[in-house]
Parts: C-alpha cells; sequence; structure tokens
C-alpha cells in the first residue's frame, strides 16, 4: 500500500469555516493507475494537495509508503516530496527563458547534482517522451502537448515512487489529450503508481480505477 488515508479531514477557516474534506478513506496500491473525478469545488484539488505534501490536514491520518505524513518540518516535507513524488500541473509551469532541457533537469539542480549529470538525464527522459530533437527549444516554441510531455519528464527526473498530475489535460485539445493520457498509461505499465486529478470523464475511463468525491466525500 504506498497510499493511505483514515478518516481525513480539512476545514479552511474564515468567518464561515469551510470543510473541504470530510472523513476521507483512500488506499492506493503501489502500481495503480487511479484518477480522482469530482465537479468544481468537491474537495479533489485539495486532497491532491494533501497527498502532495503540500497542504496539511485537521484530522485523520495520512501514511505515505508507511510515513506517517503529519507534522512535518518544512524540511522534511520537502525532502519526502523531492524524492516520493512527482508532480504534473495543467499548465506545465515551465519556466520560460529555460529550454526544455534545462527545464526538465531542474529538480536535479535542487538536488546539488553537476550539471553534466543533470543534462544527460534530463536528455534521457526526452528521449523516453519522444522529444529529444526539442531539447534546445524554450517552452514558448512547443506545442501544447509537447509542453505537457516535457513536465512529464521533468516529474519523473527525480524517479520518484508517485506521479501527481492535476488536470494535465485541462490545457489541451481533444487528440493531445489522448496522447498524454497514452504518455501516463506507458509509465504505469512500466509500474508508476499514477494519480490524475480530472473532471474529464474521457481521461477517467482510460485509468484503472476512479475515486469519485463530491461535496468532500469520497462516494
Amino acid at each position: 500500500m504506498i497510499i493511505k488515508l483514515n478518516n481525513v479531514n480539512k476545514t479552511y477557516p474564515g468567518a464561515v469555516p469551510l470543510h473541504v474534506l470530510k472523513d476521507i478513506n483512500l488506499e492506493i496500491e503501489r502500481g495503480e493507475l487511479v484518477s480522482i473525478m469530482g465537479a468544481s469545488g468537491s474537495g479533489k484539488s485539495t486532497l491532491l494537495n494533501i497527498l502532495g505534501i503540500l497542504d496539511n490536514y485537521d484530522t485523520g491520518d495520512y501514511y505515505l509508503d508507511n510515513v506517517l505524513i503529519k507534522n512535518l518540518s518544512e524540511n522534511r516535507a520537502a525532502e519526502l516530496r523531492n524524492h516520493m513524488i512527482g508532480f504534473v500541473f495543467q499548465s506545465f509551469n515551465l519556466i520560460s527563458y529555460k529550454n526544455a532541457v534545462e527545464n526538465v533537469a531542474l529538480p536535479l539542480f535542487y538536488q546539488g547534482v553537476s550539471r553534466r549529470k543533470r543534462n544527460a538525464l534530463a536528455m534521457e527522459q526526452l528521449e523516453r517522451m519522444g522529444l529529444a530533437d526539442r531539447a534546445h527549444h524554450l517552452p514558448g516554441e512547443l506545442s501544447g502537448g509537447q509542453k505537457q510531455r516535457v513536465a512529464i519528464a521533468r516529474s519523473l527526473i527525480t524517479k520518484p515512487s508517485i506521479i501527481l498530475a492535476d488536470e494535465p489535460t485541462g490545457a489541451l485539445d481533444s487528440n493531445t489529450s489522448k496522447d498524454v493520457i497514452e504518455v501516463f498509461r506507458q509509465l504505469n505499465a512500466d509500474g508508476m503508481t499514477i494519480i490524475i486529478v480530472t473532471h474529464d470523464p474521457s481521461v477517467g475511463e482510460k485509468t484503472n480505477r476512479i475515486i469519485r468525491i463530491t461535496d468532500g466525500r469520497i462516494l
């Protein structure tokens, strides 16, 4: 079991407190390809942020690969994120003035890997994504699908255990979406655990399990 949540609750304080996640129980096995589906405001992005150690929860327990994720120092949280989790976002989050290979290599820069080594590893990931010929192009010179594949390559560079993808096809047309989902399916076939947050049924049906969330509760 790579992810296990027991009765997890999350409330955002305010004049009217917002109870976003309500008694969430969730188990995800190593090597699964799952989607988390729900309408806007259902709590799916909050759940993803908790899984990615980007946000805290109030009550309950979250175990990531048998490590209890609770009250961690920012350094320990960052360490776990950097080694365990790769993130893919709807808006790609590429740095506009760095080329594809530099964008992919960036997480290794923060780990103190030498420039030569990180660029070599980044090239390997770009080749895996079929983008070797685009390695020295800036994001502005790439199509949406190419940008997302660069972002996926970047998410894989630290050899994470899990990929968390937040609406990864949200900015793409339907044909490009299919290509990107096929990339995720191939990575999953190679053993990667992948969790995709989406509101697109055509994306959900390509995953092996759909977790539906409504008003902060898993159905």
